[in-house]
Order: C-alpha cells, then sequence, then structure tokens
C-alpha cells in the first residue's frame, strides 16, 4: 500500500470519526484553561456534600423519635406532666385547660384524604350562574334557582375570608318565611382548629335582583339563624306538633364497639387495666396515665379494654368533692378514638369474657396476670396470652398507671395523642359562641382562682388582675369597640363591668341557653346518661371557654402580657 493510500484509509487521518473519537492527547489538556478545571473540580466537591447532607439528614430522620407533644416542645413536658413530687402527684394545676391531640403540630395524624370533601369550597360567581339559565327580573324568587346558592356563595368567600373559615360544601337553599328569603346551610371547618371535623350553619339571606341576571344579597342572619334548613331528626311513632324536636348533630357517632362472636373474641389479643390509684385524680393526670395504656396496646398490638366509667376530680366541683360516674364521651371525642386506636368498653369485654371462658379444656381463655408496673412492656411483647392483665394493686403512687411507661419504658411507648381529640358536643357549644360573634372577635384569658390568692408564688397576680388594672391595660392592647370574649376563672360576673366601656364585653354565661334543659347539648348528654340529667360542669367551662378564646383574632394573655408573675411561679419564666 502507498503513502498515500495510507493517508487516505479510515483510521489514519486526523480528520477520521475514528480519530475523533480518541481521548484527547496531552496537547489538548494542556490548552485547557485552568479555570474550568477549578470549576470541574469545586461541581464535583459540592456534589460530594450534597451527597453527604442527603445521607445525615436520612440517618437522622430514621433515627429520630420525638417526644410526646406536650404543649408543642420538651421543655414543656419537664415543667408539666413529666414534673413530679417524690410521691408522684402532678403538680399541673387543675384550671389550666389539657392539650389534646388536635392542639398539636407535631404528631397529630392528618386527615384521610376525601373525595367529597374540598379543602376549599368552589366559589361560583353570581354573574356565570346568572348566564347560565335564562331569568326574568319581575318573576317571584325560586330559592331553588342556582343563581341563590351563587350569590350565597359569592357573598360567604368575600365576607369570612379573613376569619379563618374553610367551606366544605353546602347544600341546596330553601325558602324561609316569606317571598324573596331563602335559608342555606353548609359544612365548614375552622382553620385555627388542627381537627378535621366539620360543623353545620344555616342563615337566612334576604335576596334582591341585581344587575342583569344576578342576584344581590341585603342582608343575612346571624349563625344558625336559618332555621328552615336545621335539619331535624327522624321521630319513631305518631307525631306530635306540639312537641318541638331539639336539634341534634347526626354526625356524632360515640355508640360503643362490640365483639361480634365467640370466635372472634378468642381470636383477640387484648391488654387490660384494673383500675388503679389515678381514678379521681386531675384530668390531666387521667390522660395522662390513660394514654400510657393506650400506647402499651399499641406497642403490643392489642386491643386495650378501657372503661368509660370517669371519676371527675374535686377541683372541677362546686363542693371540692369528687364526683365518680361521669361518662368519657362527656369531655372526649369517642367517635375519633375508636377510629384512631383498638378499643373495647369494659362491661361488655368482661360479660364476654364470662359467657364464652372455659375453665378447662382447650377453649379456655388464656390470661397473663401482671401484678406490678415493673413488668416492663418490653417483657411482654412476646405473650401470646388472650388477655394481658395488668392489675394495680398496690398503694399511691405505685398503683398509678403512667408508672408503666417510666424507665426504659419510656422510649419504647410513644401515647398516641392523635387519638384524643375534645368532645364534639362541647365543641359544638364553642363553635355556636363563636359564630354569634361572626368569627370576628378580640380575647382575652384572665387567670385568677387560687392562684391569685397565692401571694409566695404569684405577688403580683391579684393586683395585676384587678378591674383597675385590667381598665388601664386592656385598651392599649385591644382596639376600643371590639367584640371581647374574656375566658377566665374569675366566679363574679360583674368582675369585669369596667371594660364595658371600651368593649363589648362577653362571658360564658351571656350564652347558659347553649347548655340548658333546651339545648342540643343537653338532649345528647341525657341520652348518654340514660335520661339523668348532666351538670354542665368546671371542667366542661374550662374547655369551652379556653376554646373560644383560641379563635379570638387577637389574644391577650394574662401570663404573657398582663403580669410581672410566671406561669408556674417564681422564677420559672424561663423554663
Amino acid at each position: 500500500m502507498s503513502s498515500s493510500d495510507q493517508d487516505d484509509a479510515p483510521d489514519g487521518g486526523e480528520d477520521s470519526p475514528l480519530f475523533r473519537r480518541r481521548g484527547p492527547s496531552s496537547a489538548d489538556i494542556a490548552e485547557i484553561p485552568v479555570s474550568q478545571s477549578f470549576i470541574k473540580a469545586a461541581s464535583n466537591v459540592g456534589f460530594s456534600l450534597f451527597v453527604l447532607a442527603v445521607l445525615v439528614v436520612t440517618v437522622v430522620a430514621v433515627t429520630y423519635q420525638p417526644p410526646d407533644p406536650w404543649l408543642q416542645s420538651s421543655a414543656a413536658i419537664t415543667t408539666s406532666l413529666s414534673r413530679v413530687l417524690p410521691n408522684s402527684t402532678y403538680l399541673v394545676p387543675d384550671d389550666s385547660l389539657l392539650p389534646t391531640g388536635e392542639d398539636f403540630n407535631s404528631s397529630s395524624v392528618p386527615a384521610p384524604a376525601r373525595a367529597d370533601e374540598p379543602d376549599e369550597a368552589p366559589v361560583v360567581p353570581a354573574s356565570a350562574a346568572a348566564n347560565a339559565t335564562a331569568c326574568d327580573p319581575d318573576a317571584p324568587l325560586n330559592c331553588s334557582d342556582p343563581r341563590v346558592l351563587a350569590a350565597v356563595k359569592a357573598f360567604n368567600a368575600k365576607a369570612f375570608f379573613r376569619r379563618s373559615i374553610v367551606f366544605l360544601s353546602y347544600e341546596a337553599p330553601v325558602p324561609g318565611p316569606k317571598p324573596g328569603v331563602c335559608d342555606v346551610a353548609w359544612r365548614f371547618r375552622n382553620r385555627k382548629e388542627r381537627s378535621w371535623r366539620r360543623y353545620r350553619d344555616y342563615r337566612r339571606f334576604i335576596l334582591a335582583p341585581g344587575e342583569g341576571c344576578a342576584l344581590e344579597i341585603t342582608k343575612v342572619g346571624k349563625f344558625r339563624s336559618g332555621i328552615n334548613a336545621a335539619r331535624r331528626p327522624q321521630r319513631k311513632g305518631p307525631k306530635s306538633p306540639r312537641v318541638k324536636a331539639p336539634v341534634v348533630d347526626a354526625e356524632i357517632n360515640d355508640t360503643i364497639p362490640v365483639v361480634g362472636s365467640e370466635a372472634e373474641f378468642k381470636r383477640g389479643k387484648y391488654l387490660y387495666y384494673m383500675r388503679g390509684g389515678d381514678h379521681c385524680k386531675s384530668m390531666n393526670q387521667f390522660i395522662w396515665s390513660f394514654l400510657c395504656g393506650l400506647g402499651e396496646a399499641k406497642f403490643l398490638n392489642r386491643t386495650f379494654v378501657m372503661d368509660l366509667n370517669v371519676c371527675l376530680s374535686g377541683a372541677h366541683t362546686p363542693d371540692g368533692k369528687d364526683v365518680d360516674g361521669k361518662d368519657f364521651r362527656y369531655y372526649f371525642d369517642f367517635e375519633h378514638l375508636k377510629e384512631s386506636a383498638s378499643v373495647v368498653e369494659e362491661g361488655d369485654f368482661l360479660k364476654d369474657w364470662k359467657r364464652w371462658d372455659k375453665k378447662k379444656g382447650p377453649g379456655r381463655i388464656t390470661v397473663r396476670k401482671v401484678p406490678s408496673y415493673k413488668t416492663t412492656p418490653m417483657q411482654l411483647k412476646r405473650d401470646k396470652s388472650n388477655i394481658i392483665w395488668r392489675q394495680f394493686n398496690g398503694q399511691e403512687p405505685e398503683n398509678y398507671w403512667y408508672r408503666v411507661c417510666e424507665g426504659r419504658a419510656a422510649k419504647v411507648i410513644q401515647r398516641p395523642w392523635y387519638a384524643i381529640w375534645k368532645s364534639k358536643r362541647l365543641m359544638n357549644i364553642v363553635t355556636e359562641i363563636a359564630g354569634r360573634l361572626d368569627w370576628d372577635y378580640d380575647g382575652l384569658h384572665v387567670v385568677r382562682g387560687w392562684k391569685a390568692q397565692y401571694k409566695k408564688n404569684y405577688p403580683n397576680l391579684d393586683a395585676d388582675t384587678s378591674p383597675d388594672a385590667l381598665a388601664a391595660k386592656v385598651p392599649t392592647l385591644i382596639k376600643p369597640w371590639r367584640h371581647l370574649y374574656i375566658a377566665t376563672n374569675e366566679p363574679f360576673y360583674n368582675y369585669f363591668d369596667k371594660l364595658r366601656s371600651h368593649f363589648h364585653v362577653h362571658l360564658l354565661d351571656d350564652y347558659k341557653e347553649l347548655w340548658s334543659s333546651n339545648s342540643e347539648w343537653y338532649n345528647e348528654t341525657m341520652a348518654l346518661s340514660g335520661g339523668k340529667p348532666v351538670p354542665f360542669d368546671a371542667y366542661m367551662r374550662v374547655i369551652v371557654d379556653t376554646e373560644v378564646f383560641y379563635r379570638a383574632k387577637t389574644q391577650v394573655e394574662t401570663f404573657n402580657n398582663l403580669t410581672r408573675d410566671c406561669k408556674d411561679g417564681i422564677n420559672t419564666c424561663n423554663l
């Protein structure tokens, strides 16, 4: 082959494709600018640091175990519930509201996605609805006209834009008492309530023709004024026109779950806590202990046997005496609890146990009795018995339920705070009060009671919350003539009269009809108590009072804004 042929060969020339596929020569490398080399090296180092950071974050996320979210911080846990006396009696004062799962950001279980309930109800412009159908301006108003609902949606979207209300769904408008008036009902939730419960409102709207075919709302009634849109419960038997059926919340379902059959009962695995020393203690200690048992049941993958009977501490009764026989459902949402955790009611459980247990033979129900809290949940993890029966027969504080979750067990038992919500019956009263104030009010929390008299730990509280001090301080914090809701444990109704010259003052006792003998709450609690009247006790007042305060636009707290004293006494402000 000639030299010219070699030059023309496919792999011989510098311009050939094979030559271009080869790596760069040393001359080419020398020609690469230093800046490009530096950029390439820096990008490699940056990518390596990024990968390392992702790895560290992943390891931390997998291994980190958050503490129980009491008041949303571990420091608050140390200074409240986990702070005990040498005899394990709580220091937490009974005049403070017990936070529940719906009050926490970190451990609350989010609401499941529901296709039928959008987070924001779509608002249809009134003009769009008007263009959809032909209209006659002189024709009488028909509440079933789509323009009515479109006008109501547009009005609500504008009126409640800054009031933390999320509209979920609307019901068909119904005629009011006279022409031009329609009653409309809808479901909503409040952004300040972290649970995903729904509430109902129904209002009366007066409408008039607007521009073109649109309708304009000229007047709107107050909260739940549209009584024609309120659903009445279906009564069985002959109708009596003289009896007015009370409006009830048809969405509450706190019936007691039952075991269906003997086979189902024997297949189940149960954790049964016998009543201990927590009974008749403060509500804070009761729930702290109850969640310990519920957390152990979850850890052991068992159904928790719970007693719906609650003993109300004398701290919440007029005469200071403990009151036994209260129903758990008066204070907490049992429907949500049984949806969030596996529970059975103690009374039915013991009946089924006695009925289906065979003392001898293959059908016997196996039981593991645990006499002391010192037997840890980890030691019971592999137990195959049908029933693990924890017995708390010792003396206080050895017989407190929460002792099970102390020590090494505290690292493995996570209290299911998300399972405990406040009673929807009480929250309906909260919604009623806030609704009557049109969700546009400010709040003042005035703590007095025994703290104001305990000068050793609270030397300034009494003077800083006196009528004269409040009249001088509060107007500097809240705009004049606003609706002001005062949440307080001060028993004298006229104590805040000096504030009435500056604000429209509202107190819980202004709404006594919401728990009177004609109220929805009264009828619903009567059904739980077997027909016996249920008193609206002091702990119920604390729940309602504080929850209404939490929904205020501006919130003035006693220990943050009104007094120099610390919430838990002298030298505790920084804890």
